[in-house]
């Protein structure tokens, strides 16, 4: 059966792995991916506090290192993680980034993927010491729910969010209608749609990775079209799908 997506020019705002799996995905339904990242990942400004933690968690003083992204799960490759310390990853790809970079996984949320699951689903129990290397921009909600359930949580940047200047070309397409669909993958990926994006078509469906990059969308002045269920590539190409479907 030929995909309600067949044809479709679906704007990808991330390159490197993650984007090359969308854009294989978009072709087996039949749509004609255009990467062209948005965002790119700079080194912390911070070096030594992310020395500091990793020289703790080297030391065997984190009972849980948690992590949150494939970026971080990246930057860990060939640090020395005690068989002491449990890893715990936010979702499938992020645990598959981990096991690329030769770290077990003791623990994946069983649904959503997100900061919340993790909290609702947290195996430690109360007063394990906590390890959270993440984005300088990354949201407290992680820290403080952990917090909250007795833990004590040290926080450092790993790495640093950036902006990427889009082509002319690619703004032309989003502009007149030529992209359908926009994927948005979270907050900084919305802010730089809006900012280099705008006014972007009416017809053109901005999808969202869940419900807290919905809201950052939304914030930033986005028409937001579709939210996926799960924090996940095949959930995310099927939030746009489902409405192209419905369409007359």
């Amino acid at each position: 059966m030929t995909s309600a997506i067949a044809g479709w020019r679906v704007l990808v705002p991330r390159g490197g792995p993650w984007g090359r799996a969308v854009a294989a995905r978009l072709v087996e339904h039949g749509a004609v991916p255009v990467v062209a990242p948005l965002v790119d990942f700079a080194p912390t400004e911070d070096a030594a506090e992310l020395a500091a933690g990793l020289g703790r968690l080297a030391a065997g003083d984190v009972d849980w290192l948690v992590v949150t992204s494939a970026t971080t799960a990246g930057l860990l490759e060939g640090v020395a993680v005690p068989a002491t310390t449990r890893i715990a990853a936010v979702g499938p790809a992020t645990a598959a980034a981990l096991a690329e970079a030769g770290l077990r996984v003791d623990f994946v949320p069983s649904s959503d993927f997100s900061a919340d699951a993790i909290v609702a689903e947290w195996p430690g129990g109360t007063g394990s010491r906590i390890l959270l290397p993440q984005s300088a921009i990354a949201e407290p909600t992680l820290a403080e729910g952990l917090r909250a359930a007795g833990n004590r949580v040290d926080t450092v940047a790993a790495y640093r969010t950036i902006g990427v200047h889009v082509a002319p070309e690619i703004v032309a397409e989003v502009q007149s209608g030529a992209i359908r669909a926009i994927l948005v993958t979270s907050g900084s990926v919305a802010h730089e749609v809006a900012a280099q994006l705008a006014p972007i078509s009416p017809g053109t469906m901005i999808a969202c990775i869940g419900p807290r990059t919905a809201a950052a969308a939304s914030a930033a002045g986005l028409e937001v079209g579709a939210i996926a269920e799960q924090q996940t590539v095949e959930s995310l190409i099927l939030s746009i799908i489902q409405p192209a479907e419905a369409r007359p």
